[in-house]
């Protein structure tokens, strides 16, 4: 049984999201630094809505929280007092890519499709998440964790504008994954090397396969098979 359109991760609406905001004590003039435990990725999910609302000074905090600790920084269980404060939305719907962008970038190439997800799902080899296996077919498969050092650090300017330099810098790209979250560090680093034009396919595969007429792709070679 498949999810509902908008993927297994639908977006906020951004006035709901603003209004929490608001109520957090986070305004429009608050700069935001983002960290989890998990390699950055949500984290930059959260940069990624931020920035989708118009919020400019959002950063994500290299490393994670494991790291902080061990670098023996102070920690705390305080909770902050929070006093609220006003997040003005401004959505930048440029940011964004619907399932019909992605169809038409699928069937005729004017956009890029990045596919984030491990190779192993990506080819169709397996699938642990969604009721189908494999890839929107014309994708090319970037992990995400690839944007990472081996120690969990984000990787420099000059590694990752080596890492896409086979992609046109003034092309239009979609960035997809399982739900839309582990895109994000991929739309993070495109924009770090220099990548302008730059969408994220927030429903991803989980929504893509929603649609009984989209067709799939397996295999990770230039002869993908569709089914």
């Amino acid at each position: 049984m498949g999810f509902a359109h908008g993927g297994r991760h639908p977006l906020p609406d951004p006035a709901v999201l603003a209004s929490r905001l608001s109520k957090a004590g986070i305004g429009s003039n608050s700069r935001i630094v983002a960290y989890d435990d998990q390699c950055g990725m949500n984290a930059s999910r959260l940069w990624w809505l931020l920035r989708y609302m118009g919020h400019e000074q959002v950063y994500i905090m290299d490393e994670g929280f494991s790291a902080w600790q061990n670098a023996k920084f102070p920690v705390t269980q305080d909770v902050p007092v929070q006093i609220p404060s006003s997040f003005d939305v401004n959505v930048q719907p440029q940011m964004l890519a619907s399932v019909e962008d992605v169809q038409q970038a699928s069937a005729s190439g004017n956009a890029v499709l990045i596919d984030s997800r491990d190779a192993r799902r990506y080819a169709g080899l397996e699938e642990p998440i969604d009721a189908k296996a494999g890839h929107i077919p014309g994708a090319l498969n970037y992990f995400w964790k690839d944007v990472l050092d081996w120690d969990g650090r984000w990787t420099d300017t000059e590694v990752l504008e080596e890492r896409f330099s086979k992609l046109d810098k003034d092309g239009a790209i979609i960035v997809y994954c399982g739900s839309g979250v582990s895109a994000c560090p991929n739309v993070i680093a495109l924009e770090e090397a220099g990548y302008s034009n730059v969408k994220l396919y927030s429903g991803s595969w989980s929504d893509w396969i929603s649609y009984e007429g989209n067709p799939v792709a397996t295999g990770n070679t230039e002869a993908d098979r569709e089914v």
